[in-house]
Parts: structure tokens; sequence; C-alpha cells
């Protein structure tokens, strides 16, 4: 049973998460794929900036329904298999429970992420997957992702860099789970949760390798830029 929970945790997230609605949304609306365009991006962002604000709200509501979906099928599956360590109505969700499902949860945050950034439909190149991982984070432990989403919007609104936001928030985001998880929740399992962060943060920033380059030539769009602007400036 615990091997059959930890497949579920690695496969069903991946599959779910490698549905791209940015590049689905962009091929209905304008027939074109969306990692043509723009910065290459597929995700909300570049939708935002190529596609305007509808597709982008809509983009947003499915990558936000994907990565729910895909933690709370593994908290009711651990519940259906092993009972003795359901989750499912714990708030903190991880405060008495077990360490195995702690452990599922955080491996299928990860490969949500994955399949988010590699998706197995659109020859393993998807989007940057940091609303994935807010998504999923926040069904686990609903605390430290927003702390780093709190982060991300200060830098935002400081900088107007997205890219920017993003980078900061997934190097805050594991010390946000520590923290939280230690002094706050008491969580005896923090450092499972620790780990996978870190794997997510590197993930992430290695995703912004694109962005980084373009913020130290100073020549990264700011938020509000679209493509359009650009090429008719």
């Amino acid at each position: 049973m615990l091997f059959i929970c930890i497949a579920f945790s690695i496969i069903v997230p991946y599959l779910i998460c490698s549905i791209n609605p940015a590049i689905i949304v962009t091929k209905i609306k304008s027939g074109e794929d969306i990692r043509s365009l723009g910065s290459g991006g597929a995700g909300l962002t570049n939708t935002l900036r190529t596609q305007g604000k509808t597709a982008a709200v809509i983009v947003l509501l499915g990558d936000v329904l994907k990565g729910v979906a895909a933690i709370l099928l593994i908290k009711l599956f651990c519940s259906l298999l092993l009972p003795a360590y359901s989750v499912l109505d714990i708030d903190p969700p991880i405060e008495y429970a077990g360490y195995f499902p702690y452990l599922c949860m955080w491996l299928g945050s990860l490969s949500a992420v994955l399949g988010h950034c590699f998706p197995l439909y659109y020859k393993f190149k998807g989007g940057k997957a940091v609303l994935i991982t807010v998504t999923t984070g926040m069904v686990i432990n609903w605390l430290p992702p927003l702390i780093a989403f709190f982060i991300f919007i200060i830098i935002v609104a400081v900088t107007r860099y997205v890219s920017l936001g993003s980078i900061i928030a997934a190097v805050c985001y594991p010390v946000c789970v520590w923290v939280v998880g230690v002094f706050v929740w008491g969580i005896p399992y923090t450092h499972i949760g620790v780990i996978f962060t870190s794997i997510i943060s590197v993930i992430l920033i290695f995703m912004h390798k694109k962005n980084i380059v373009r913020l130290i030539n100073k020549n990264e769009k700011k938020l509000g830029q679209s493509e359009r602007k650009k090429k008719n400036g």
C-alpha cells in the first residue's frame, strides 16, 4: 500500500499538471503556440502579455484548479488506502498526521511542478510553475506559500519585475516552510517539506535562467509592458 501511494503521488500530479491551460487557451484564441510568442513561457505572465486579460484569467483558474486537484487527490487516495493516516480534516493539515502522508503530498507537489515545467503532452516544454508551486503548497500547508506570495507581491510592486519577484520568493520558500513548520505549527516532519521545497526552488530558478540573463542585461520586460507595445513602440 505504501508503494502504491508513492507511485500515485508521483504519476497522477505529473499527468494532471502536464495539462497546460496557457498552451490550450492560446491555441484556441489565436491558433498559435504561446511558447513561440513573447518570452516563450507557457504560463500566466506570458499569456497576459500576448493574449490579454480574459485569456490570463482562464489560465489562472486552470492552473489553480489543476494544482489543487493534484494534492487533494493524494490526500483522498492516502486516506482510502491508509485510513490510519487520514489528513482530510486537519487544520493545519499536517499537525497531527503521520510522516508518510506528509511525504506523499510534498512528493506530489514536486511532481506537479515537474509536470508543468516538462509536460508529457507538449514535448516536455512548459511553463515556469510558480503558480503551481503556490497552489499545491497551500493545499499542504497554507501559511508558508502565502508568506512567499506576499514577498513576491512586494518585490513586484517595488520593481515591477515578475521574474525577480518569482526568483526571490522561490529562494524564500524553503525558509518559510522551516520557520512556520518549526515555530508556528510545530510539525515534527518539517524537514521533509524543507527538502522538497528546496528542490522546487532550484527548479524554479532554473526555469527563470533566461529571465536572469535579461535582468542582468537590463532588458527584462516589466509588468504591464505587453508584447504589442514593444512591437509598436
